[in-house]
């Protein structure tokens, strides 16, 4: 793997557990080191935050402004950070939301240093929000997408083709074992992992089953606002569904192991890497295009979000065919190995970084 041969600035407005080992990968991977700067979530955001062992971490003071659509973010103690670090190169989230962020680009360009955007793309927009959205992200001397859309928004909003990078959103390293082709089916077992919330659709998943012939035995990892309600459901219509809490890290192994497919029935959710990590087929709703670089015809569906039918028909016809079930997922499994992996996003990240000196 290259390095980057300087030190690194990286910004995040609030830094989840699950991102840890992506950027202690990526601190790894700097010469000499990397400074990290991020800060707490709201109360109800409910995420779990993480501390890196390898980068260096300033907790920055988050002041939130109100919320929904209009939420905005100012990071006290960004500029602060950066003189104390003096980072040779910056990565910033490419969000317009965080009104700290221009002040920042700029007292790096003042020093003549080089500032990449990280984001997942630029959604259409039309006349002066077009023109605000192409000014921001111009301030950029390259850009990060999480996904190859998010990579074709950038660009169709008018930034250089060849300054974007593709490093496809990943929170899985590429597994150790091998994929265990012998594994068979006896009873289906359905998985879902993911914060028990009302746009993950976890209801939808327990109608689905209910309405299935082979009444597949159903595993929900995950807790959240919604917990109490559809425990009071699945007594309703799915008592055998299992609700196991939340699980993290090694905690997860053996649901994954036990299972034969992943459903997300909702928005969101990077569990989704670690089910393939484990050789599974998945069902998806479509989302902000991460998905469409994970989730292909060899390994899994993506349906439309929102739309019942849509997701009873497909799991019905997931499990119908046992042996294309298992051929999925090791399709599944391949593409975390070969090509979506923290790995191979450091990677990239790396070579921006060299791209712009």
């Amino acid at each position: 793997m290259n390095k980057y041969p300087g030190r690194l600035g990286l910004q995040q407005r609030v830094l989840p557990n699950y991102r840890v080992p992506f950027f202690d990968l990526l601190a790894g991977s700097c010469q000499d080191g990397m400074s990290l700067f991020a800060g707490s979530p709201r109360a109800n955001e409910m995420i779990q935050s993480g501390k890196p062992q390898i980068a260096k971490f300033t907790q920055a003071q988050n002041i939130h402004l109100f919320g929904g659509p209009f939420y905005l973010c100012y990071q006290r103690g960004f500029i602060h950070w950066l003189e104390e670090s003096n980072p040779g190169s910056l990565i910033v989230e490419a969000n317009p939301r965080y009104l700290a962020t221009p002040s920042a680009v700029r007292w790096m360009h003042a020093q003549g240093r080089k500032v990449i955007g990280w984001g997942l793309g630029a959604s259409f927009v039309t006349g002066f929000r077009k023109q605000r959205r192409f000014s921001f992200i111009n301030q950029f001397d390259t850009l990060i997408s999480y996904s190859q859309r998010g990579a074709e928004e950038y660009a169709a909003l008018g930034f250089p083709r060849e300054k974007i990078y593709v490093a496809h959103n990943s929170v899985s390293p590429a597994p150790e074992k091998k994929f265990d082709s012998l594994r068979v089916m006896q009873h289906p077992t359905i998985l879902f992992v993911g914060r028990l919330q009302a746009r993950k659709r976890v209801d939808y998943l327990l109608r689905a089953c209910a309405e299935i012939e082979s009444k597949p035995r159903l595993i929900i990892v995950g807790d959240g606002p919604e917990r109490a309600l559809l425990g009071t459901l699945a007594k309703e219509i799915y008592p055998s569904a299992e609700f196991i809490g939340s699980k993290y890290g090694s905690e997860l192994k053996p649901y994954f192991a036990q299972a034969d497919l992943f459903v997300l029935p909702g928005t969101g959710g990077l569990a989704i890497q670690e089910a393939m990590s484990y050789g599974l087929p998945v069902i998806v709703a479509k989302g902000d295009g991460t998905q469409d670089d994970l989730v292909r015809d060899e390994n899994g569906w993506q349906i439309a979000p929102e739309n019942y039918e849509a997701l009873l028909a497909t799991m019905k016809n997931a499990l119908s065919d046992r042996a294309r079930l298992r051929r999925m997922g090791e399709e599944s499994y391949r593409i975390i190995s070969d090509e979506i992996n923290i790995q191979k996003m450091a990677d990239v990240f790396v070579q921006a970084l060299n791209s712009v000196g």
